[in-house]
């Protein structure tokens, strides 16, 4: 099964997250089949802390692709563009 989840990226105490598409039974920063978007929880007022690509999560939540607890709740709480 496809899910959307976070990969973590970044150095120590600097995290970075990936917003992808991956295999369930891959590990969490292993291969993944794409990139939708990304989340810096460190983001300053100047810098973009969420983005993520709309039309390909709308792909492949129709194609079957299930979210992740975590990247529900980002989705959730993040501004309607």
């Amino acid at each position: 099964m496809v899910v959307i989840r976070l990969a973590r990226g970044g150095s120590k105490n600097r995290p970075f997250f990936s917003i992808v598409a991956t295999d369930k039974r891959n590990r969490r920063d292993s291969n993944f089949i794409e990139r939708i978007g990304y989340y810096n929880p460190g983001a300053v007022e100047t810098e973009q802390g969420f983005r993520v690509a709309q039309d390909r999560l709308t792909y492949w939540q129709g194609v079957g692709a299930q979210l992740s607890p975590t990247v529900a709740r980002l989705l959730k709480g993040a501004p309607k563009a």
